[in-house]
C-alpha cells in the first residue's frame, strides 16, 4: 500500500525582549541558575502579572509577516498541569482569543528550490516559557533552573498541509527568517530560542481521512526535525502494515539511537483544565497600534529575494539561499557593494565562505574575513591583480589571520604575472623541455588541440607557482604552437 504523510509544526518562538512577559526579570541567557526567577515568576501569594507590551508588539509584527488577521481582543487563561520545571502548577498562555489568527506562508522545495508549496496558519499565541529540567552532572538527580520560566513565547500553529519532512524544514526555516528578520526572536534553536513539536501522521494514498496522529516534542534543529520525521513516518507504516495500530501519544526523539520513543499519553486540551486568567484583564490592542506597527515592518525574505533577482540578476536559486538568514542577505549585499561583481559575490559568500562557517562550524557573526575583505578579494580577481586559484589561497590565510587579502599578497608575493614578456620565456621552457607533446598537439586534428593544450597551460603555471595571468598564458601558448 501506497501512505501519504500528513504533518502539522507546532513552532515555539522565544520573544527578544528584556524582560519577562509578565515580570520585570531579566531573560538574558546564561546566567547562572534560578538567578533570574522573581517572585512573580514562581506565582507566589500576593503577587500579580503585569503584560508586557513588547511582546505583544512582537506577536502583531509576526501576525502582519504572515498576512494573518490580528486579533483586537485576546485573552489569557490558564493551563494546568504538573511539571517539575513548572514552578506555578500552570502556565499562562492563550486558547479561546489568541493575538493571531489565520496566515499562511510560501515555502520552497526541489532540488531547484522553486517547487513552491502554500502552508496554512491556523493561529499564533503568546504564553510564557516553562523552566529548564537538567540531567546532566547531578550524580543520578536533576536540576531545575527557573531562569526561563516566564520568558515571552510565541505558539507558531499550523495547519497540517505539510506532506514531507523537506516540506516541514523548509517551513520551519522560512519561519525562522521571518522572526530573525522582524528581529523579534535571534531564532538560537542550540540556546532554545526556537524549537518544534511536530504532529506526523500516515494515511492511504487518497484518503481525505486523517490518521491518527502522534507529536514529537521538543526539536530544536533543521537535522533533527528532518531525522524524527522520517523515523516516525517509518514506525507508524510499519506498525499498521504489522496490523497494529498507532496510538496518539507524545513521543521523544532520541539522536543517538535515530529513534522517536513514548514520553505520555496525548492528553486533549480538557485535560488541562484550561479557565480565563483570573489575574489578566483582556487586552485590546488599538487599530492604530496595528497600522504603527505595519509602516515599521522591514524587507522580509520573499521581498528581499525578489529585489536580488531583480537588482543583482541572481537567479531564484541563487536568491532563495542568500535570503535564509538576514545576516546571510546583509553580508552578501556589502560583499557585492564593495567588489561590484553581485553574481562573483552569490558564488563566493555560497562557495567558499559557506564551506569555511560550516568546516569550523561558524555563524556568519562570527567569520574572521569581513564582508569588506571578501569584496576587496574579489575585487583583485577582477582586476587581475591575482587569479581565481590563487584567490582560494589567499581565502584560507584569511580565514586562519583575519588579515586583508592585499596584506597577505603582498607578504606571500602572490601578485599575478601578467608582464607578457616574463610569461612568454615561461611558455618557451615549457615548450623545449615538451618535444613528445608539442608533434602530439601539431598532429592533431584542429578540434582535439584544445584538450591537448591543457597540458601545456598546466605546466607553465606549475612553473610560475600558479601566479602567471591565464588568459595570457592561453594566448601566447597557442601563438608558439602555430
Amino acid at each position: 500500500m501506497q501512505w501519504e504523510t500528513v504533518i502539522g509544526l507546532e513552532v515555539h518562538v522565544q520573544l527578544a525582549t528584556k524582560s519577562k512577559i509578565f515580570s520585570g526579570s531579566s531573560t538574558a541567557f546564561g546566567a547562572p541558575p534560578n538567578t533570574q526567577a522573581n517572585a512573580v515568576d514562581l506565582a507566589l501569594p500576593g503577587t500579580l502579572p503585569v503584560a508586557n507590551e513588547q511582546a505583544f508588539h512582537s506577536a502583531i509584527l509576526f501576525g502582519l509577516a504572515v498576512n494573518a488577521e490580528i486579533e483586537r481582543r485576546s485573552v489569557f487563561e490558564r493551563k494546568n498541569y504538573f511539571y517539575p520545571d513548572l514552578p506555578k502548577g500552570y502556565q499562562t498562555t492563550q486558547l479561546a482569543a489568541p493575538i493571531v489568527g489565520e496566515g499562511s506562508i510560501e515555502i520552497n522545495t526541489g532540488t531547484d528550490n522553486q517547487t513552491s508549496r502554500h502552508i496554512r496558519i491556523h493561529h499564533a499565541h503568546l504564553e510564557e516559557d516553562a523552566g529548564k529540567s537538567l540531567h546532566e552532572d547531578f550524580h543520578g538527580m536533576s536540576g531545575i533552573d527557573l531562569n526561563r520560566a516566564g520568558t515571552p513565547l510565541i505558539e507558531i500553529v499550523s495547519e497540517p498541509d505539510m506532506r514531507n519532512a523537506e516540506e516541514a524544514v523548509a517551513y520551519l526555516k522560512k519561519i525562522h527568517a521571518i522572526v530573525t528578520y522582524l528581529g523579534i526572536s535571534d531564532g538560537d534553536m542550540s540556546q532554545g530560542s526556537l524549537r518544534c513539536d511536530a504532529n506526523v501522521s500516515v494515511r492511504p494514498m487518497g484518503s481525505d481521512t486523517l490518521g491518527t496522529r502522534t507529536e514529537t516534542k521538543n526539536l530544536n534543529s533543521f537535522r533533527f526535525i528532518e531525522k524524527a520525521i522520517n523515523v516516525e513516518v517509518a514506525r507508524q507504516i510499519d506498525l499498521i502494515e504489522d496490523g497494529g495500530e498507532v496510538v496518539q501519544e507524545t513521543r521523544l526523539y532520541d539522536s543517538d539511537k535515530n529513534e522517536t520513543r513514548s514520553m505520555r499519553s496525548k492528553e486533549e486540551a480538557n485535560d488541562y483544565r484550561y479557565f480565563p486568567c483570573p489575574d489578566l484583564l483582556p487586552v485590546v490592542i488599538e487599530q492604530k497600534t496595528i497600522e504603527s506597527l505595519r509602516q515599521k515592518m522591514p524587507e522580509l525574505p520573499d521581498q528581499k529575494r525578489a529585489r536580488f533577482e531583480t537588482q543583482y540578476e541572481l537567479s531564484g536559486y541563487d536568491a532563495s539561499l542568500l535570503c535564509e538568514s538576514r545576516e546571510l542577505a546583509d553580508y552578501f549585499e556589502q560583499v557585492a557593494e564593495n567588489c561590484g561583481d553581485a553574481k562573483l559575490a552569490a558564488n563566493w559568500v555560497m562557495g567558499e565562505l559557506s564551506a569555511y562557517l560550516n568546516k569550523e562550524n561558524l555563524f556568519i557573526s562570527q567569520s574572521q574575513v569581513s564582508a569588506a575583505a571578501l569584496g576587496q578579494l574579489i575585487s583583485r580577481i577582477d582586476d587581475q591583480t591575482i587569479s581565481g586559484k590563487i584567490a582560494k589561497k589567499v581565502f584560507e590565510s584569511m580565514c586562519e589571520s583575519g588579515d586583508e587579502p592585499d596584506k597577505i599578497i603582498a607578504q606571500q608575493g602572490l601578485k599575478q604575472v601578467s608582464d607578457s614578456g616574463a610569461i612568454e620565456a615561461m611558455v618557451q621552457e615549457v615548450i623545449d623541455n615538451s618535444e613528445a607533446q608539442v608533434l602530439q598537439y601539431l598532429a592533431a586534428e584542429p578540434d582535439k588541440r584544445k584538450k591537448l593544450l591543457g597540458y601545456f597551460v598546466g605546466q607553465v603555471m606549475k612553473v610560475s607557482k600558479g601566479q602567471a595571468n591565464p588568459g595570457e598564458v592561453n594566448r601566447i601558448l597557442a601563438e608558439k604552437l602555430k
